[in-house]
Formats: structure tokens, sequence, C-alpha cells
């Protein structure tokens, strides 16, 4: 078999070698998009991380696809209900970083309430005044978890030590481990209104598109803090920035994006295809986000420590190799087995 894997940083490139005593591997450090996908029309398997989307567009020009395997736990980005249609199967790596996401969300958190980044800019340029920079402890508050997976539970987790209140939410309660933790589920009109700090781990589904809209922030305490690792789309952000501007939002902590790959291509904007391809008003509210004082934003690296990564890739390899001896795993979407067959 033909395999393409794609965003391939030259460190990596070890971990695939194994691959290569039972199929033709080539490895590429581009995304796969729409732009280069007639290129790589004899492949059977393809494997992509974050910056490529493989929409049916994408999908439909790989002739000899049988494989689709992100190197991701979500898979939003892939068009699983084409790759059903044509039997492609779609593997993930369902856990890889849940400590290392859960960490990064008190890394945001902890910028937020001991005002870092202006404290280091300050002090870089030889400013030592303290004026401004008074934050807020964590002790003591209520930090709302939306979605206690396995991130969420790593969250609740380190919230303990910190000794703040957790109030969660989830379509499955765990109440066993509620009790171990010493936490309370209740309703998310509650959550809402009782919460200073609230947290989003939650897949970017059409349930939990814009889960927080105009309607969620005007339930909110005055002057609580949002932080969002999981999906851009779960944030209306035109109604984000209204509760900013309003005060009802005092600070932000966001490692993704929504139109995330739009927002990195701000010199397109005037591109007429640009303007079909991507919600124009999604893309300039980003950009607004971007420029706050009171919002710090990471390039969606939550993920990204050397124990993760290696997570990533062994699992990757474990799930090529898996299907290409004829029993898949890690499949998502609702997508089988795939054509084992040339």
């Amino acid at each position: 078999m033909k395999v393409y894997i794609f965003e391939v940083e030259p460190w990596e490139l070890p971990a695939f070698d194994e691959l290569k005593t039972v199929s033709e591997v080539i490895t590429l450090s581009e995304p796969l998009g729409p732009e280069n996908a007639e290129r790589f029309k004899d492949a059977d398997i393809v494997s992509t991380f974050i910056y490529s989307t493989l929409s049916k567009d994408v999908i439909s020009k790989l002739d000899r696809l049988k494989l689709i395997a992100t190197r991701s736990t979500g898979y939003d980005h892939i068009d699983t209900g084409y790759c059903r249609e044509r039997g492609i199967a779609v593997s993930n790596v369902p856990v890889y970083g849940e400590n290392t996401v859960a960490e990064h969300v008190f890394g945001l958190l902890l910028t937020i309430s001991h005002n870092l980044a202006d404290a280091i800019d300050r002090t870089r340029k030889g400013d030592f005044s303290q004026a401004g920079l008074r934050g807020f402890d964590l002790r003591g508050k209520a930090l709302g978890v939306v979605g206690v997976g396995g991130i969420g539970r790593h969250v609740i987790e380190i919230a303990k030590g910190f000794h703040m209140e957790v109030l969660a939410y989830d379509v499955r309660p765990d109440e066993d481990f509620a009790e171990r933790m010493f936490f309370r589920y209740v309703d998310m009109d509650e959550l809402l209104g009782r919460s200073d700090i609230i947290t989003l781990h939650v897949p970017a589904n059409e349930h939990t598109h814009h889960l927080l809209g105009a309607e969620q922030f005007s339930k909110m305490k005055t002057g609580v803090v949002i932080i969002n690792t999981s999906r851009g789309s779960v944030i209306d952000v035109a109604a984000l920035l209204r509760a900013i501007a309003d005060g009802k939002v005092s600070a932000v902590g966001l490692d993704v994006l929504d139109e995330e790959p739009a927002t990195r291509e701000e010199a397109e904007l005037l591109s007429s295809i640009f303007r079909q391809k991507y919600h124009l008003e999604t893309v300039l509210a980003n950009s607004i986000l971007l420029r706050l004082r009171n919002v710090v934003i990471t390039p969606h690296s939550a993920f990204n420590t050397r124990e993760a990564v290696q997570r990533i890739l062994k699992t990757t390899v474990e799930n090529i190799a898996a299907f290409i001896q004829g029993r898949p795993q890690n499949l998502v979407g609702g997508t089988g087995a795939g054509r084992l067959a040339a």
C-alpha cells in the first residue's frame, strides 16, 4: 500500500520507519488540501495533522483511498459522511494528551489571574512597576467544567489542588467520579450563573456549535473568565466580543478559534474565493480578539509537549499498521473497515 504522511517535521521521521517494512511510505512537510490533492490520487492511506482539511472536494480526488489516519483526537476536519459513502475508514488518536491539555488550561488561567503576559512583557523592557498587574486568587473560585471526559477529569483534579469549587456539566454524569473528587454535576444554567471561571471540554458537532452564545453569556456572572481549549466553533465569537465589551466577560484564554485556518491567512481576505470559503464576520472578530489585552490566545498548542506528541506518533503508526494487517482500530465517525483490496 502507498502511504502519504503529511505535516511531518524532520524530528518525526524516524517514528514512521517501521511502516516501511509493510508499505511504501512518503513523508511530506506540507498539509493536504484542495490545492494539492490531485498529486496524491494514488494514495491508499493518508495521515494528516491539524492544518489539513479533508473535505469531500479533497477526498474525492483520492481515487484509491482506503484509510485516513488523523493524528488528533478530534475529526471534525474530515468529512466522515462522505467517507462512509466511499467505504473509507477513519482512525484517530483517542487518548494522548488528557493531562497535557488540562495543564495548558491552567497555564492560560494563571496567565490571566496573575497578568503574566503583561508582567513579562513589561520587565523585558526594563519596567519593574506593578501598576495594573493586580490579579486574583484561584483558591475559593467556582470553576465550571463543561464536558467531563478525559481532559475534563484532569482539569477537575488540578482544580482541586488549587482548592477551587468545581461545578460540572456533562450529558453523561459520572456520579462515582464526582463523589470521589468532591464536586457536583449541575444543569447548564446553574453552571453559567454560578461559575467565576468556565472551561470548555466538548467535541465539535451539531449539538455543541456555538454552545456559548449571546443567551448563555447573558446568564453568566459579571466578570466571568472563559477558557476554551476544545474547538473554536463551540463559542460564538461575535457574541463573545459583545460580552467582553459589556464587561460581562473580564478575560478570556483560548487555544482554539472558530475559522482558525482563515485567521492564519488574513492576507487573503480580499479574495472572492476566500470570502466564499470562510465566514468573514468570524474571521474579523478573531482579528479583534487577537489584539485585546484581556484575551490570551495560544496557537492551538495545548497538546504540544514532547510526551504527548510521541504518544500521537506511536498510536498513529499502530493505527496504520493494524489497518494494513486487516484489523483496523480506533475507527471513528461510523466509518467501517475500509477497502483493503486495491
